[in-house]
Protein backbone atom coordinates (compact mmCIF):
# COMPACT_ATOMS: atom_id res chain seq x y z
CA UNK A 1 0.00 0.00 0.00
CA UNK A 2 2.54 2.34 1.02
CA UNK A 3 5.25 3.47 -1.83
CA UNK A 4 7.46 5.71 0.68
CA UNK A 5 7.39 8.28 3.53
CA UNK A 6 6.38 11.69 1.38
CA UNK A 7 8.04 13.74 4.07
CA UNK A 8 8.42 13.95 7.50
CA UNK A 9 7.76 18.22 8.54
CA UNK A 10 9.19 19.27 11.88
CA UNK A 11 9.08 23.16 12.85
CA UNK A 12 11.12 25.60 12.74
CA UNK A 13 11.62 29.54 14.26
CA UNK A 14 13.43 31.43 11.13
CA UNK A 15 13.12 28.64 8.10
CA UNK A 16 16.09 30.91 5.90
CA UNK A 17 18.43 29.81 9.22
CA UNK A 18 16.89 26.42 8.77
CA UNK A 19 18.04 26.28 4.95
CA UNK A 20 21.59 27.76 5.20
CA UNK A 21 22.11 25.06 8.57
CA UNK A 22 20.64 22.08 6.60
CA UNK A 23 22.95 22.94 3.61
CA UNK A 24 25.57 23.29 5.11
CA UNK A 25 26.23 20.40 7.49
CA UNK A 26 23.95 18.18 5.87
CA UNK A 27 24.33 18.82 2.23
CA UNK A 28 20.31 19.26 1.75
CA UNK A 29 18.92 21.62 -1.00
CA UNK A 30 16.06 23.24 -0.93
CA UNK A 31 13.48 22.08 -3.27
CA UNK A 32 10.32 23.91 -2.51
CA UNK A 33 9.17 26.39 -0.18
CA UNK A 34 4.76 27.00 -0.04
CA UNK A 35 3.46 29.86 2.09
CA UNK A 36 -0.70 30.77 2.64
CA UNK A 37 -2.71 32.37 4.71
CA UNK A 38 -4.61 29.37 5.99
CA UNK A 39 -3.91 25.60 7.15
CA UNK A 40 -5.45 23.92 3.55
CA UNK A 41 -6.36 20.91 6.10
CA UNK A 42 -8.40 23.02 8.40
CA UNK A 43 -8.98 26.25 6.79
CA UNK A 44 -7.60 28.41 9.34
CA UNK A 45 -5.77 31.39 9.43
CA UNK A 46 -2.26 30.73 10.21
CA UNK A 47 -0.01 32.61 7.88
CA UNK A 48 3.05 30.08 7.38
CA UNK A 49 5.65 29.09 4.76
CA UNK A 50 6.41 25.34 4.61
CA UNK A 51 10.04 24.62 3.36
CA UNK A 52 11.11 21.19 1.55
CA UNK A 53 15.02 19.73 1.65
CA UNK A 54 16.16 17.08 -0.46
CA UNK A 55 17.43 14.18 2.13
CA UNK A 56 18.65 12.22 -0.72
CA UNK A 57 17.62 8.83 -1.99
CA UNK A 58 13.88 10.54 -2.90
CA UNK A 59 13.75 11.73 0.98
CA UNK A 60 12.41 15.09 1.84
CA UNK A 61 12.38 16.66 5.49
CA UNK A 62 10.14 19.58 5.74
CA UNK A 63 9.91 22.30 8.27
CA UNK A 64 6.79 24.71 9.15
CA UNK A 65 7.97 28.25 10.20
CA UNK A 66 4.49 29.79 11.88
CA UNK A 67 5.13 32.84 13.52
CA UNK A 68 1.73 34.06 15.00
CA UNK A 69 1.96 30.54 17.53
CA UNK A 70 3.69 30.21 20.47
CA UNK A 71 7.34 29.80 21.04
CA UNK A 72 8.24 26.26 19.67
CA UNK A 73 8.63 23.90 22.40
CA UNK A 74 9.45 19.93 22.89
CA UNK A 75 7.49 16.97 24.51
CA UNK A 76 8.27 17.12 28.24
CA UNK A 77 7.04 13.77 28.72
CA UNK A 78 9.16 12.24 26.12
CA UNK A 79 12.91 11.73 27.63
CA UNK A 80 15.13 14.24 25.00
CA UNK A 81 17.07 11.09 23.72
CA UNK A 82 14.25 9.29 22.34
CA UNK A 83 12.85 12.28 19.96
CA UNK A 84 15.72 12.89 17.28
CA UNK A 85 15.91 12.19 13.10
CA UNK A 86 18.37 9.94 12.15
CA UNK A 87 20.45 10.11 8.77
CA UNK A 88 22.32 7.42 7.09
CA UNK A 89 25.92 8.38 5.79
CA UNK A 90 28.04 6.27 3.73
CA UNK A 91 30.79 5.10 6.51
CA UNK A 92 33.26 5.98 9.18
CA UNK A 93 34.86 8.32 7.35
CA UNK A 94 31.76 10.54 6.76
CA UNK A 95 30.97 10.16 10.10
CA UNK A 96 33.74 11.46 11.54
CA UNK A 97 34.00 14.57 8.51
CA UNK A 98 31.18 16.09 9.52
CA UNK A 99 32.08 15.80 13.11
CA UNK A 100 35.01 17.46 12.79
CA UNK A 101 32.69 20.25 10.57
CA UNK A 102 30.30 20.37 13.09
CA UNK A 103 32.69 20.98 16.22
CA UNK A 104 34.93 23.13 14.42
CA UNK A 105 32.17 25.38 13.57
CA UNK A 106 31.16 25.24 17.82
CA UNK A 107 28.67 22.38 17.66
CA UNK A 108 28.40 20.57 19.93
CA UNK A 109 28.65 16.81 18.86
CA UNK A 110 27.98 13.62 21.19
CA UNK A 111 29.71 10.25 19.90
CA UNK A 112 30.59 8.59 17.95
CA UNK A 113 28.26 5.65 19.62
CA UNK A 114 28.40 2.36 19.01
CA UNK A 115 25.14 0.59 18.14
CA UNK A 116 26.94 -2.74 17.07
CA UNK A 117 24.86 -2.60 14.06
CA UNK A 118 26.00 0.79 13.05
CA UNK A 119 27.73 4.10 14.54
CA UNK A 120 26.37 7.03 14.82
CA UNK A 121 27.08 10.70 16.41
CA UNK A 122 24.31 12.96 17.56
CA UNK A 123 23.52 17.12 17.90
CA UNK A 124 21.64 19.43 17.55
CA UNK A 125 20.25 22.28 14.52
CA UNK A 126 19.66 25.56 15.83
CA UNK A 127 15.62 24.74 16.67
CA UNK A 128 16.92 22.25 19.22
CA UNK A 129 15.59 19.12 17.47
CA UNK A 130 18.19 16.10 17.95
CA UNK A 131 19.71 14.93 14.90
CA UNK A 132 21.98 11.46 14.25
CA UNK A 133 24.23 10.42 11.56
CA UNK A 134 24.80 6.92 10.92
CA UNK A 135 26.81 4.24 9.28
CA UNK A 136 25.66 0.88 9.20
CA UNK A 137 28.53 -1.82 10.59
CA UNK A 138 26.07 -4.61 10.76
CA UNK A 139 26.43 -8.12 9.39
CA UNK A 140 24.48 -10.34 7.57
CA UNK A 141 24.17 -12.44 10.38
CA UNK A 142 23.48 -10.08 12.74
CA UNK A 143 20.51 -8.40 11.26
CA UNK A 144 19.43 -12.08 10.61
CA UNK A 145 19.33 -13.04 14.15
CA UNK A 146 18.01 -9.40 15.32
CA UNK A 147 14.99 -10.09 12.45
CA UNK A 148 14.02 -13.45 14.16
CA UNK A 149 13.96 -12.72 17.75
CA UNK A 150 11.77 -8.99 16.84
CA UNK A 151 8.32 -10.82 16.91
CA UNK A 152 8.91 -13.08 20.08
CA UNK A 153 10.17 -10.00 21.57
CA UNK A 154 7.11 -7.74 20.87
CA UNK A 155 5.15 -10.25 22.98
CA UNK A 156 6.91 -10.33 25.54
CA UNK A 157 7.46 -6.75 26.15
CA UNK A 158 3.45 -6.23 24.89
CA UNK A 159 2.91 -9.09 28.89
CA UNK A 160 5.66 -8.10 30.93
CA UNK A 161 7.01 -3.92 30.04
CA UNK A 162 10.78 -5.11 31.32
CA UNK A 163 13.64 -5.16 29.63
CA UNK A 164 14.31 -7.91 27.38
CA UNK A 165 17.29 -9.75 26.78
CA UNK A 166 17.42 -10.87 23.18
CA UNK A 167 19.45 -8.36 22.17
CA UNK A 168 21.90 -7.60 24.70
CA UNK A 169 24.56 -9.06 22.83
CA UNK A 170 24.41 -5.59 21.13
CA UNK A 171 25.74 -3.64 23.86
CA UNK A 172 27.43 -6.19 26.94
CA UNK A 173 31.16 -5.39 26.25
CA UNK A 174 29.80 -1.94 25.81
CA UNK A 175 28.25 -1.50 29.55
CA UNK A 176 30.86 -4.33 31.23
CA UNK A 177 32.33 -2.73 34.58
Amino acid sequence: MIDRIHHVAYRCMDANRTVDFYKKYMDMDLVLAISEDKVPSTGEPDPYIHIFLDAGSDNVLAFFEIPNSPKMGFDDNTPDWVQHIAFKVADEETLMAAKKKLEDDGIEVVGPTNHHIFQSIYFRDPDGHRLELAYDTASSEDLKKLNEIAPEMMVEWAKSKKTLKHAAWLHEEQFKE
